[in-house]
């Protein structure tokens, strides 16, 4: 494969490729909310440092309007990112927000949280993802960290090609992202990429990667991604980045980390290194004393 040289002068000289395709799983969660479960509890040791991929598109209010009541989570962070539509956030730390469109919401559940994201709309679209990125064992039990980011205060750029990026988190073609993790190194890029165009970016060989296209089709290394699927892109130790090509108008998400290689024990909210914590997580719940100010 030839160079592609990114718009900091970095050349990648070979691409991951496609190891997997995942369609997800159709569910609801919250109150009967509709969704797609791209990535599951069974991809969480391949895709370390990331839990949960939940993606959200519905023109049906009856679809998400009940939104998600008031429910707790400790020991990882959740990123929320609107494509289209207003969701309202309230938590049990005092923060309070309207994610509208364009819009990210990144919040460090800690040591625990109790909150609500209740949609602000009674009809048209609401759209949009949420992703689960783990803690490290060391701040499990952090404080709790909230904010949110209109879509005005996201970093975005354009590369020669005319590909539009949004970065979320890590750096991309030097551009430093909204947010920055030292532990798991997140990268998170939102890219509409037009009609003939390609995207380069370089990756460690040690993250684990995917992206998920929600408009179109992409091509990696000649494999196609049709639209709501995701690829899990391959760890091949030559390659040094990922190249993206579309023959038409795409959108997509391209999402890598660094793994933490630490046990991962989950039960619904509360993810831990260990069943005696999330027994401990159910417990301090049951007691009023997960989200409670200490």
């Amino acid at each position: 494969m030839k160079n592609d040289l990114n718009l900091h002068g970095e050349a990648i000289r070979l691409s991951r490729r496609v190891e997997q395709l995942v369609a997800g799983t159709a569910t609801s969660d919250g109150a009967g909310v509709k969704l797609t479960r791209v990535l599951t509890q069974q991809l969480q040791r391949r895709l370390d440092p990331y839990l949960m991929l939940d993606a959200f598109a519905s023109d049906n209010p009856d679809d998400y309007i009940a939104g998600f009541p008031d429910h707790p989570h400790r020991g990882f962070e959740s990123i929320t990112y609107m494509i289209a539509g207003l969701m309202r956030h309230r938590d049990s730390a005092g923060h309070e927000g309207l994610l509208g469109d364009g819009g990210m919401q990144w919040m460090t559940t800690g040591r625990g949280v109790v909150h609500s994201e209740i949609p602000q709309q009674e009809n048209g679209r609401l759209e949009g993802f949420q992703l689960w990125l783990n803690l490290p064992a060391r701040d499990k039990l952090c404080a709790p960290w909230y904010r949110d980011f209109a879509a005005a205060e996201l970093p975005r750029f354009t590369t020669p090609a005319g590909v539009a990026v949004t970065v979320i988190a890590g750096t991309s073609h030097g551009v430093a992202g909204a947010v920055t993790r030292e532990a798991t190194a997140p990268l998170y890029l939102d890219l509409h990429l037009p009609a003939g165009s390609r995207f380069a970016q370089a990756l460690p060989a040690t993250h684990n990667a995917f992206l998920y296209v929600y408009r179109g089709t992409v091509s990696i290394a000649g494999q196609a991604i049709a639209a709501q699927r995701m690829a899990i892109l391959d760890n091949a130790a030559q390659a040094d980045g990922v190249v993206l090509e579309v023959s038409h108008d795409a959108r997509a998400l391209l999402i890598a980390g660094q793994p933490l290689n630490e046990p991962i024990a989950q039960y619904g909210p509360f993810v831990m290194n260990s069943e005696q914590e999330i027994y401990q997580a159910v417990s301090d719940y049951r007691n009023g004393l997960l989200g409670a100010a200490s």
